[in-house]
């Protein structure tokens, strides 16, 4: 019987659901996890702290709940 890794079914899990759905909340998640530290976080997912402030401006105008600023 296959048993697909753990990441496998991570990404089996996100079949059928847009990109930036999932794109926006891999951003949303990591901030959580960093605390609202964005440099930590843009650090992490590989994006400059700009593309990640910019995204989360457009999140903000489109109602996203966006975690406060940490250190």
């Amino acid at each position: 019987m296959y048993h697909p890794a753990p990441a496998a079914s991570a990404a089996e899990a996100l079949v059928g659901l847009p990109v930036a759905e999932v794109e926006r909340d891999l951003i949303l998640a990591t901030l959580r996890q960093t605390e609202g530290n964005r440099t930590h976080a843009a650090d992490i997912l590989g994006i400059s702290i700009r593309t990640l402030r910019n995204k989360l401006r457009d999140y903000a105008k489109t109602g996203s709940a966006i975690p406060p600023a940490g250190h």
